[in-house]
């Protein structure tokens, strides 16, 4: 087997299979970008609003509740066909990108919403009660009292979400896009080993996630000395 695979590399690695892997591999980027960064805008943008008092954006409220519990137990991959045949009903005329862009964004936001209002519970009440007295408004309360102690709960799970979510990504390639494990697939199908084809795509995606992980590792370090301080 060593042997074949040995003879077999050079016609595996060529120009055009590795471009196709790597921008393959770009794509799974991107859409792991849009999770970390769009779905922690959108998290956390409805973690703050569960906080919010008063009758008026009590369907906000319900709102952001309801999107939350929902997505966080249906799988990425019925969520992804939702957002899908929901934007062919709507005749939008998006292409399986941004269709898989806008699910993950949903699925993430979703995720870290739960993660931001534990980081949030775990302020004490009598700070929050402390700020009102002071009559700090919620945005006020949030940057300066419960932030800056909230992190360190926040961050390190966050972190772990999104290496799972590179993962995750590749369901992406059951709509047509055509991310690492769908390139994977292309290369195999052409008759190139499966041993070479999908430890290329193990190695890409080690490369993706390693340096995540060891960011989340420092950023933790950095937090836990704050705390010993």
């Amino acid at each position: 087997m060593l042997d074949s695979l040995i003879a077999e590399a050079p016609r595996f690695f060529t120009y055009w299979n590795l471009k196709f892997l790597l921008e393959a591999a770009l794509t799974t980027l991107a859409l792991t970008a849009a999770g970390c960064v769009g779905g922690f805008a959108l998290g956390f943008l409805m973690a703050a609003l569960r906080r919010t008092e008063g009758a008026a954006l009590w369907p906000l409220r319900a709102l952001c509740l309801a999107v939350t519990e929902t997505f966080r137990r249906v799988p990425f991959l019925v969520t992804l066909f939702l957002v899908f045949y929901l934007f062919e009903a709507l005749k939008l005329g998006l292409d399986t990108f941004h269709v898989a862009l806008a699910a993950v964004v949903v699925i993430a936001g979703a995720y870290i919403a739960e993660i931001v209002r534990a980081g949030f519970e775990s302020v004490h009440q009598n700070q929050w009660d402390a700020a009102a007295a002071m009559n700090f408004g919620l945005a006020t309360t949030l940057r300066h009292v419960v932030l800056p102690q909230a992190w360190k709960v926040i961050l390190p799970p966050a972190f772990s979400f999104f290496i799972l979510f590179i993962k995750d990504t590749a369901l992406a390639s059951q709509i047509g896009v055509v991310e690492l494990t769908y390139a994977g697939k292309v290369l195999n199908n052409k008759g190139f080993s499966a041993v070479l084809t999908f430890g290329a795509v193990l190695a890409l995606y080690f490369l993706m996630s390693y340096p995540l992980t060891r960011l989340g590792r420092h950023v933790e370090a950095r937090l836990a000395t704050r705390r010993t301080r």
